[in-house]
């Protein structure tokens, strides 16, 4: 009897719109060779997870051990090495899909897990048994266009589930709309808390598209005493912490960049970004797979800089051309042009962005008149998320900030007010917020030339008055805000020399590494010759 590789999870009923149905009950077998794991890869034509007579099995697909990297042959058949503890998986190729749970979860893999996961406080997997006779992976046609997008969210990281809710309706419920084939998690899913993994999948699940998950330091069993069971829950949930897929042109690689160092039940302990030999000898076979001229997007949850195996990793990927990567982790929104200075030996720059939180400041600030709070991250960027639109090799990455209009792009400081005589010394302050060391940004007053502003390494004024109120006594409503950071994307400028008492128009443009424009307004006033009116606050709001 060959067994899908769904029966031996807990899948449940899957969504009838992606034609499945449910999942028989796994039922183990000794009749595994003690060395290898086989299986078949096949075309599930009626949904039902296993194989039947008559479905085809596929030639050339990938299947993965954690390690190694098997190609299924002409008639899908596949064998890899046994490991006491491992999950075993499909690295989706184009045009075919995972069976796709109800919530909206892909299911692309076995946990074999003979024994179980160890006591934990947040539980881990059931013991799996022997392996199945067979390991099967079902996979359905889709077509799938040079051309697509894909959804990134990173840190959504609810401590409650009020904080769910926050999620749902500051950020989820305007995705629902989102032209986007997948979504991916940057880890950082909940806060600790790994019984709110379920609550925060069902709102997650409303956005109509898989969805990857990433994991994160907060994502982990803290009462495990080393790495090995740190991601116990994660697996139970998600399934395995590193895996790989293709769609359409694109590569996607997720990494698992948190290592686990030690702890105790208390949610304390130390981790460090590192991959370890395991996922670097996958990464490595996995790539071998993958054409040279492919581009190859990799996801994680602490920036790629950090990563204490770097050199390696980087090794692995200087010879490819076209690799982009993107984390979370530090809630600010930034984009990275490493080269040699940064221990990248390919000769031209690799792109890296840690995207903007959609908890921005862990959901801290004064709420709105919604109840929920405004929680601008310590950049002075809006909490928000990111979609990538992909078309071959080339791509673009556009922020979003959390309900507002996709024009909102920036933040101008000015005064409102100010004399004749403070014309030609003050300071335009301008935070981008996706804005980057290729942006180019100028300013305009009314129909005047068009004057370039610098670039400069400043705390966001506005995050800065904001985070001051919270030192005063009583403080203001919410959760105390993070300390500021200094924000990679502020330009500045001086106001013209010249203009009139009355009302001006100001208008600022900035033009990013892909040539796209975007603007914002600000209208001041000069007063005459007399000083500003005492209302002025020097940030501007």
């Amino acid at each position: 009897m060959r067994l899908s590789a769904l029966a031996a999870g807990a899948v449940g009923m899957l969504i009838p719109a992606f034609g499945c149905a449910t999942l028989p009950r796994a039922v183990p077998s000794v009749e595994q060779d003690a060395m290898v794991v086989r299986g078949v890869v096949f075309h599930d034509r009626d949904g039902d997870g296993r194989r039947d007579p008559g479905e085809p099995g596929l030639g050339g697909v990938c299947v993965s051990n954690g390690r190694a990297v098997a190609v299924t042959d002409r008639h899908g058949y596949y064998e890899l090495p046994v490991e006491d503890e491992m999950v075993v998986f499909v690295i989706k190729p184009t045009n075919w899909r995972p069976p796709i749970d109800r919530l909206n979860l892909p299911r692309f893999y076995y946990v074999h897990r003979p024994k179980g996961s160890p006591e934990l406080e947040y539980p881990g997997l059931a013991p799996t048994g022997p392996l199945p006779a067979s390991v099967d992976f079902a996979l359905y046609p889709q077509p799938e266009p040079h051309r697509f997008s894909v959804i990134l969210l990173a840190d959504t990281q609810p401590r409650d589930l009020q904080e769910v809710n926050y999620v749902a309706r500051d950020v989820v419920s305007e995705l629902v709309d989102i032209d986007a084939a997948l979504v991916f998690s940057l880890g950082d899913l909940v806060f600790d808390d790994l019984a709110l993994h379920e609550p925060l999948n069902q709102v997650m699940a409303q956005i109509g598209r898989p969805v990857y998950n990433v994991l994160g330091n907060h994502d982990m069993n803290y009462d495990a005493a080393d790495d090995r069971y740190a991601a116990e829950s994660f697996s139970a949930t998600y399934g395995p912490p590193y895996y790989a897929l293709n769609y359409g042109p694109v590569h996607f690689v997720v990494l698992d960049d948190v290592v686990w160092e030690g702890g105790g039940a208390e949610h304390s302990g130390n981790y460090h970004a590192g991959l370890g030999q395991r996922q670097l000898e996958f990464l490595r076979n996995d790539l071998r797979q993958v054409p040279a001229d492919r581009l190859v997007v990799l996801l994680m949850h602490i920036p790629i800089m950090q990563i204490a195996e770097r050199a390696e990793l980087y090794a692995l990927l200087a010879e490819r051309p076209h690799v982009v990567s993107f984390s979370g982790h530090e809630h600010v929104h930034r984009q990275w042009y490493l080269g040699a200075a940064d221990g990248w030996p390919a000769p031209w720059p690799h792109h890296h962005t840690t995207i903007v939180a959609a908890c921005g400041s862990w959901w801290s600030g004064a709420p709105d008149e919604l109840g929920i709070p405004h929680t601008t991250q310590r950049d002075g960027t809006p909490n928000g998320w990111c979609l990538v639109d992909f078309d071959g090799n080339d791509y673009q990455v556009s922020f979003r900030a959390a309900r507002r209009p996709a024009t909102y792009q920036m933040n101008i400081y000015v005064p409102d007010e100010l004399g004749i005589a403070e014309i030609g010394q003050t300071e335009v302050l301008v935070n981008v917020f996706a804005g980057s060391e290729r942006s180019a940004v100028y300013l305009r007053v009314d129909a005047g030339e068009w004057v370039e502003l610098q670039r400069v390494e400043r705390v966001d004024p506005q995050y800065q008055v904001l985070y001051d109120a919270y030192q005063a006594d009583p403080p203001p409503a919410g959760r105390k805000l993070s300390r500021p950071a200094v924000s990679a994307h502020v330009w500045s400028g001086v106001l013209p020399s010249g203009l009139h008492a009355g009302g001006h128009l100001l208008t600022v443009r900035s033009v990013d590494q892909w040539g796209r424009s975007t603007t914002a307004r600000r209208i001041i006033r000069v007063v005459g010759d007399r000083q500003a009116e005492s209302v002025n606050q020097a940030c501007g709001g």
